[in-house]
């Protein structure tokens, strides 16, 4: 074979197309359509698609989210430094509310359980005033809106509730607006406050106002017994009376509860922190009910009768000194004191002290027998008139020469014979006021009862050395020195109780949330005369009432032997520090044989009718006294009376 690449063949080039005939050959020019080649009307084929760079894209969603990010971090900054403190106190606001949960208040029932006083449910209306201001309603009106709102559910005056939703202090986050309202005071402010938080557009003024639970005191006897139960104050504390006194028993121990909230609702999810409140203790007192009843009645009945300053009746268990009633007229509603006269309130039966008259005879008879100087038969000489000291004395009425026994002199009520009488106590004048002090003292007078009563009094009894030289004459029989009513009852108890003073008590015991009842501290018993002494002193009181020369003979009870005192005093008049008027006076206690119950009266200052103790005092105990002896069930004296001489014949 050759080297030599082989001869390349030609190929002919494709013929032109003949022209067609006569057409002259143009050459194209301007504006000449171009002459279409064969094939075209052919698509030529597409080019691939050449995607853009990525890069500017990336660069401009990265510069987006890097603003983005930047706007957060620097809202976090303004909020977690610049602003902290500020979103913080915000937070806190909006989120936790603190509540008390004041603790239920323990009720007061008399001896047999019946309620005296009582607790229902009821609200404080309270408000956070910093939830009212711009910054939270976004208006500058917002504690007008709501006082406007408020004032007619609550009765005050719409200025008034402004003031306490915009205080002084703008850091203040609670306003009590009203205590002790009902459940649907309460209602009408809820519902009032969700109506407004679903309404559109509207700003809900009262997102800030809240209900602490609470309670009202309620005596659902209205004034009976108002003298001893006393009142709770607008700041639910006792005010007076038991209410005061045992205050801290029966108001137990306020609650509190921490919870979140938003727009004024609760948020339940956010948990809560409780710590519960303690009821208070149950009080039970020694008072009878329907003794009250009658002994208030009746002491009102006459007082306005003989229109008289005021009065009281005392009664008291002889055998144990509890105090079955403790009545005063006037006395006052303690469910609305808005009406209660100021001088009304208390208790005067304990907290009066006045000149007691010749019911406190009874005690220095008690001396002179017990010091053995006489005896109830004794002869007695009493003149019309008797000069001692600086003064003439006389008896309440002018008679001749009277020959009594010692048992008379106490039956008529004689100053000159009670003069005699205790005046030999002693070899001499002086000596013989200390003795008769000594025994003044051993019945309580010039002390305090210990009771623990407030405003109690311990009344007046000055030493003997500084006693006036009409003093020393008068004491004997009760001018002179001053006790209250209560004073006055436990010395006639004393007597009943042959002779032992028990102090006197208001409370039986107290029932704690437990429901164990706990009694009360047994009352200090202290000997005072010996049971002889006082048996015969009562045999002597019997004579008061059933002797027709008796200055008692209105007390007079069928089937019971009565042992009784009748008074009348000078009284000494507060305003004036002058004797004007009487105190007038009756004590005593029944069966005189088995003495069970002691019922004092007194009743200052009568200006209508009489003014004698055994006169206007007498019915009052005789109607006092048999109520609480059928009421009881003491039964009649077995025993015929002591029938003791009152006079003899020369």
């Amino acid at each position: 074979m050759s080297d030599r690449e082989p001869p390349r063949r030609r190929v002919p080039a494709p013929a032109k197309p003949p022209r067609p005939r006569g057409a002259a050959q143009r050459q194209p020019g301007p504006g000449a359509r171009p002459v279409r080649r064969p094939g075209a009307g052919r698509v030529p084929a597409q080019r691939p698609l050449r995607l853009g760079s990525p890069r500017p894209r990336l660069r401009l969603v990265g510069l987006a989210l890097g603003l983005v990010l930047l706007t957060f971090v620097v809202r976090l900054l303004q909020v977690q430094a610049v602003q902290a403190g500020t979103y913080t106190a915000k937070a806190e606001q909006n989120r936790y509310v603190v509540h008390t949960l004041t603790a239920e208040r323990g009720g007061i029932t008399d001896r047999n359980g019946v309620s005296l006083a009582v607790s229902e449910d009821a609200y404080d209306i309270t408000a956070d005033p910093t939830m009212f201001g711009p910054g939270q309603l976004k208006i500058t009106d917002g504690p007008e809106r709501a006082a406007a709102l408020l004032a007619p559910i609550l009765g005050q005056d719409q200025a008034t509730l402004v003031k306490k939703l915009r205080p002084a202090d703008r850091n203040s986050r609670y306003a009590r607006l009203a205590t002790r309202q009902t459940p649907q005071v309460w209602k009408q402010i809820k519902d009032l406050k969700s109506a407004l938080a679903q309404k559109t557009g509207t700003v809900n003024v009262l997102a800030g106002v809240f209900a602490d639970p609470s309670s009202q005191r309620v005596y659902p006897n209205g004034d009976l017994a108002a003298g001893i139960l006393g009142w709770v104050n607008a700041a639910g504390q006792g005010g007076g009376g038991i209410e005061q006194m045992l205050d801290k028993q029966l108001a137990g121990k306020n609650g509190k509860i921490r919870y979140a909230q938003s727009g004024g609702r609760e948020v339940p999810t956010a948990g809560s922190a409780e710590t519960p409140a303690v009821p208070g203790s149950d009080v039970e007192l020694t008072i009878d009910r329907d003794i009250q009843w009658a002994a208030q009645n009746a002491i009102t009945e006459q007082v306005e009768k003989s229109k008289a300053d005021r009065g009281y009746v005392v009664v008291q268990d002889t055998r144990t000194g509890q105090i079955l009633a403790l009545a005063n007229s006037p006395g006052f509603d303690p469910n609305d004191l808005s009406k209660a006269d100021p001088d009304a309130l208390g208790n005067a039966a304990v907290q009066d002290a006045y000149e007691p008259g010749s019911t406190a005879k009874v005690m220095s008879m008690a001396a002179v027998l017990q010091e053995n100087v006489a005896t109830p038969l004794t002869h007695v000489v009493v003149p019309n008139r008797l000069h001692r000291g600086d003064r003439l004395f006389q008896d309440d009425i002018d008679h001749r020469t009277w020959n009594l026994t010692l048992n008379g002199v106490l039956a008529k009520s004689s100053n000159i014979g009670t003069i005699l009488a205790t005046g030999q106590l002693g070899k001499t004048q002086p000596e013989a006021n200390k003795v008769l002090y000594s025994y003044l003292r051993k019945f309580g007078i010039g002390s305090y009862t210990g009771l623990h009563f407030p405003g109690e009094t311990p009344g007046i009894l000055a030493p003997p050395q500084k006693w006036s030289t009409s003093q020393q004459y008068t004491i004997p029989f009760g001018q002179g020195f001053s006790i209250n009513a209560l004073q006055a009852a436990s010395v006639y108890s004393t007597i009943a109780n042959d002779g032992v003073r028990i102090e006197p008590t208001l409370v039986r015991g107290t029932k704690g949330a437990d429901g164990r009842f706990t009694p009360a501290p047994k009352p200090k018993e202290t000997r005072v005369v010996s049971a002889k002494t006082a048996r015969t002193v009562a045999e002597m009181l019997e004579s008061v009432v059933d002797d027709e020369q008796g200055t008692g003979i209105s007390a007079r009870i069928p089937g019971y032997n009565v042992a009784g005192k009748t008074g009348t005093a000078n009284r000494v008049d507060p305003a004036t520090g002058r004797y004007r008027g009487y105190t007038s006076s009756f004590a005593g206690f029944a069966p005189a044989d088995k003495p069970r119950i002691t019922v004092y009266c007194a009743i200052q200052n009568a200006t209508s009718g009489g003014y004698f103790g055994g006169q206007i005092c007498g019915p009052i105990y005789k109607k006092v006294m048999e109520f609480a002896l059928k009421t009881l069930q003491v039964p009649p004296t077995g025993a015929p009376p002591a029938n003791l001489p009152v006079d003899y014949k020369p």
